[in-house]
């Protein structure tokens, strides 16, 4: 049970039942009335704004509307105090009963507690990663996996359909230039030219990659065809064929570092595929045929110049009829398509495959084509498509506060499996969602792993390692004891009095609430907050038995309190698994 929907609900009816007696005028929209956690504890259980949102259309002060919602919501069931503050906000306390009712959803639906049906069934994309086929993954990478993951898990858990993609960026420019590269490390592994050439060919600029993961695909290029290629000199005849096999073997590389991750994607899209497929050419005559496309000649741009724009008549969307600064060319004048052409057949796909709302995770480094993106949408969509578009700023990989050195596989930065196989998988996952994705984010090999309070995912595996050793003591104090679930939900909960045992289970029964406005939000970090903190809280309770002996969990001479405080303890380590287990983090038994 969603303690806070469920108050929000009774505030409503309340509500209602004045407009029934003549005190409020009908027709008010209450979308806007919330019941959340006040700030301060100190100020009750539940606030709510309902004075506050409600003076203007019913025509009164926020103080005196305040007033008479105090009166009415005395009488609802489980309230036991209202109080005003301010200019008009509600603070409602209620019986603790209504916590400790709460710990008893938390035992009966385990780690599905916090699962909800906000989404209705909505179906959603959320495309992540989506990296070019050039090269290893990146921790840049790492970092948009993770948050998409975790993104696309929360988004289910809250009652949303998610599909889980990946766009293999696989026909522009960058594939040519990665396949020009293998052919120079190809020649190299036949024997027919040597490390120096590779250098003077990239410092030359005649090739663009120059890392050592190269020379294992040339060397499984060179025993699939010999030397077929090396005196093949029309580019034409050569680069389709190595880019194919480099694209192959990269997404080979991806999907096991993905793997390694614990990311999966059910769905992989092709650019390659949706222009043989004439998609480009499809979405462009949709475009056009709803007027949304002409010949012209746009100003040109101010500060750094796109790739895409020329002095010259260029076929043009018009971006601007759909939020975006300018309109943006889709054709250059060469008839070649626009990278954005691609785009915007991709996003027509995913329209024609009945999705309009979307989610896509990038690099901050695209940051400039949100917009355009966005317009687009709304064209193929008759403005009933939603992109929300989620930027990942940089990760700065330190170690003792110092840069960590590039990797030498990749040559000029620290790969996605550089990162899991010095700390796991879990510990990178956990970090990369201690922040908000559009923060930059300082990835320090010894802070994360660190045994202290300072280490957010060691402080909350913690916890739950803690409520897990409890638990093994338990078992031999109380060997006849019913300590499963189901015992422990029969309980006399009543034995919980503390106030901070009290302050545990309130935070316990925010969990539904934290998932639906994380999932909303699109913004999973929130549930690495709130992890933090129902830890910090438990450890609290751990000192607070080490100071006094009576409130500690187990009480070898009274099972009643010991059995309720077990409760407790695994009401806790359910609520942390279910928030690891979004995140994509295996909870742990024992610390080692």
């Amino acid at each position: 049970m969603n303690i806070f929907a469920t108050l929000k609900s009774r505030i409503d009816a309340a509500i209602g039942e004045l407009v029934a007696e003549g005190a409020l005028p009908e027709g008010l929209d209450l979308s806007r009335v919330s019941a959340e956690p006040p700030r301060e504890t100190s100020h009750g259980d539940v606030a709510t704004n309902a004075a506050m949102v409600l003076a203007k259309p019913t025509g009164k002060n926020p103080k005196e509307l305040a007033t008479l919602f105090a009166a009415r919501f005395k009488k609802m069931p489980d309230v036991t105090d209202v109080s005003v503050a301010g200019p008009g906000f509600i603070n409602i306390k209620l019986d603790d009963r209504i916590w400790r009712d709460g710990l008893r959803d938390v035992l009966v639906e385990g780690t599905a507690y916090g699962d909800g049906q906000a989404g209705q069934g909505e179906k959603i994309n959320v495309e992540y990663v989506s990296a070019n086929p050039t090269g290893p993954m990146h921790v840049g990478h790492a970092r948009g996996a993770v948050v998409g993951d975790a993104l696309a898990r929360l988004l289910a858990k809250a009652g949303f359909a998610v599909t889980k993609e990946y766009y293999i960026n696989d026909a522009g420019g960058q594939v040519d230039n990665v396949a020009r590269a293998l052919r120079m490390r190809y020649l190299q592994t036949l024997g027919k030219i040597t490390e120096v050439d590779v250098q003077g060919a990239l410092e030359r600029k005649e090739i663009q990659y120059g890392g050592d993961y190269l020379i294992p695909v040339a060397e499984a290029l060179a025993a699939r065809d010999a030397d077929k290629w090396a005196s093949v000199e029309d580019e034409a005849v050569w680069i389709p064929a190595l880019r194919d096999f480099t694209v192959a073997y990269m997404m080979k590389l991806v999907k096991e570092d993905l793997l390694a991750l614990g990311v999966h994607h059910d769905v992989f899209s092709s650019e390659k595929a949706l222009v043989e497929a004439g998609k480009v050419d499809g979405a462009l005559v949709f475009l056009e045929s709803e007027g949304l496309t002409y010949t012209g000649v746009l100003e040109p741009p101010k500060g750094k110049t796109p790739d895409d724009w020329e002095p010259r008549p260029q076929l043009l969307f018009k971006a601007t009829e759909f939020g975006d600064e300018v309109d943006r060319p889709v054709k250059k004048s060469n008839g070649t398509w626009t990278y954005f052409a691609g785009d915007i057949a991709y996003h027509k796909d995913k329209v024609d495959r009945g999705f309009t709302n979307l989610v896509n995770v990038w690099g901050a480094d695209h940051g400039g084509y949100v917009k355009r993106v966005q317009a687009a949408l709304k064209a193929l969509s008759n403005g009933k498509g939603k992109l929300d578009v989620q930027l990942c700023q940089m990760v700065r990989v330190l170690n003792n506060g110092e840069p960590v050195k590039m990797s030498k596989r990749a040559g000029t930065f620290v790969t996605m499996r550089d990162l899991i196989e010095e700390v796991g998988k879990d510990v990178v996952r956990f970090i990369m969602l201690t922040r908000k994705n559009d923060a930059p984010l300082d990835f320090d090999y010894a802070k994360v792993m660190e045994k202290s309070r300072e280490n957010p995912v060691f402080y909350v595996q913690y916890a739950h390692a803690r409520g897990r050793s409890v638990f093994r003591h338990a078992a031999e104090m109380f060997p006849t004891a019913d300590l499963s679930d189901g015992g422990l939900a029969k309980a006399d909960f009543a034995r919980l009095v503390d106030p901070d045992e009290i302050g545990v289970l309130r935070t316990l029964a925010n969990w539904p609430r934290t998932i639906e406005g994380a999932a909303f939000a699109h913004e999973p970090h929130r549930l690495a907050f709130y992890m933090y903190e129902l830890a910090s809280q438990f450890h609290g309770l751990w000192n607070k038995g080490n100071d006094a002996a009576e409130l500690r969990f187990l009480q070898p001479a009274d099972q009643s309190v010991s059995v309720a405080r077990l409760a407790l303890v695994r009401g806790v380590g359910l609520v942390i698994a279910s928030g690891l287990t979004v995140f994509g983090v295996e909870p742990v038994e024992e610390m080692r």
